[in-house]
C-alpha cells in the first residue's frame, strides 16, 4: 500500500464553523485505488442542552461503514492521543444507551389525557419492547452518505484535546488511514457480509423461542400495569371531582349493603356541589318556586273550606 499523502496546504481549516479532518480510504480488491474522505466536526451544541453536550463533538459526513470502534480509534490513537477517553458514540438514527431523562420511563399519570394507547404502528406491526427483539439478521450496521454522529468523551478536557488535534495538526502529519488497525475487530464487508446474512436469516429455534417468550412476558407485565392503573382511576376522582371513565370487562353483582355504602359515599362526595353549575342554580330556584306555588294553592283551599264551614253554623 502506498504511504499516506501529506495534508494539502490549500485545504481550508474550517467550513461554516466545522473543522475538516481528511481521511485516506484504503484501496479495495474491487476498487484498487486510494481515495480521500472528509469528516467535518465541531463542539456539540444541541437546541436542547444536555449534561453531556459540553464534552461532546458533533460529526458530519461519517463514512458509510463507521462503527463505534472506528470512531474511537480515529479520535484517539490515530490522532496521537491516549485511548479510552471516549465514553460512547451516538450515530444518527440509533437508540441512545446513555441513562438520563431521555430514556427515563414515562409515568402513566403524567401522560396526556385522551391519548389512545396503540399496540402497533401504522403498518400493523407489533411494537418492539426493550430487550425483546428477535435475533438480528445483519452482523453489522451500515450508514447512508452524509450521516451524523455525536461522540461523548469522558470529560471536557479530553474533548478539547481531540478537537485541538484536528484543528491544529502537527507539522508533517499525514492523513489518518480509515480502518487502520481494525482487522479482525469488526465484521467483514463484501461477499462475506452477505454470506453471514444468509446464515443469520435462519436462527436457532431456541433463540427464537427465547425472544418470543421474553416479548410475551414483557407484554403481559405492561398489560397488568395498565390494568392496575385503570382500576385506580375508576376509584379515585381527579382534581375536579370527576371519575375517569375507563374500559373494563363485566363484573359480578354487588351486594346490597356494599351498593348502599358506595351510594352513600358518592352522595357525601357530591355534597356541596349542588350549585357548582349555573343550570343547577336555575333548576333549584325553579323547583323552589313550584314548591311555593303548590303551598300557596293548598293554603287557599284550606281558607275556602274554613269559610264554608263558618257559613254552615250561622
Amino acid at each position: 500500500m502506498a504511504p499516506n499523502p501529506a495534508l494539502s496546504q490549500h485545504l481550508p481549516s474550517e467550513v461554516s464553523g466545522y473543522s475538516i479532518l481528511p481521511l485516506s480510504l484504503p484501496p479495495l480488491p474491487s476498487y484498487p485505488v486510494s481515495a480521500a474522505h472528509y469528516l467535518y466536526l465541531r463542539p456539540h451544541e444541541p437546541k436542547l442542552p444536555t449534561p453531556a453536550a459540553a464534552r461532546s463533538l458533533f460529526l458530519v459526513n461519517v463514512p458509510f461503514d463507521s462503527t463505534e470502534l472506528h470512531i474511537k480509534r480515529l479520535l484517539s490513537v490515530q490522532l496521537g492521543l491516549p485511548p479510552g477517553r471516549i465514553e460512547e458514540v451516538q450515530f444518527e438514527g440509533t437508540k441512545r444507551r446513555t441513562e438520563g431523562p431521555q430514556n427515563a420511563v414515562a409515568d402513566p399519570k403524567k401522560e396526556k389525557k385522551g391519548r389512545k394507547r396503540k399496540r402497533g404502528n401504522e403498518h400493523g406491526d407489533i411494537e418492539e419492547l426493550d430487550g425483546t427483539a428477535l435475533p438480528a439478521t445483519w452482523d453489522r450496521e451500515l450508514r447512508t452518505d452524509g450521516r451524523t454522529a455525536v461522540v461523548v468523551f469522558v470529560d471536557r478536557l479530553s474533548m478539547e484535546a481531540a478537537y485541538k488535534a484536528v484543528k491544529r495538526p502537527e507539522k508533517g502529519h499525514t492523513m489518518p488511514i480509515w480502518g487502520e488497525g481494525m482487522e479482525g475487530k469488526v465484521s467483514s464487508l463484501g461477499i462475506a457480509r452477505y454470506l453471514q446474512h444468509s446464515r443469520l436469516q435462519y436462527p436457532n429455534r431456541d433463540q427464537v423461542l427465547e425472544a418470543v417468550n421474553a416479548y410475551m412476558t414483557e407484554f403481559a407485565a405492561r398489560e397488568a400495569a395498565q390494568a392496575r392503573l385503570q382500576s385506580r382511576q375508576r376509584q379515585v376522582p381527579d382534581e375536579d371531582g370527576f371519575i375517569t371513565v375507563t374500559k373494563s370487562g363485566r363484573t359480578g353483582p354487588v351486594r346490597q349493603d356494599v351498593a348502599q355504602e358506595l351510594a352513600l359515599k358518592q352522595k357525601q362526595k357530591q355534597k356541596g356541589l349542588e350549585d357548582f353549575y349555573r343550570f343547577q342554580t336555575r333548576e333549584k330556584k325553579k323547583a323552589k318556586a313550584v314548591e311555593l306555588m303548590k303551598k300557596f294553592e293548598g293554603d287557599k283551599e284550606k281558607v275556602q273550606r274554613m269559610r264554608e264551614r263558618r257559613g254552615m253554623f250561622r
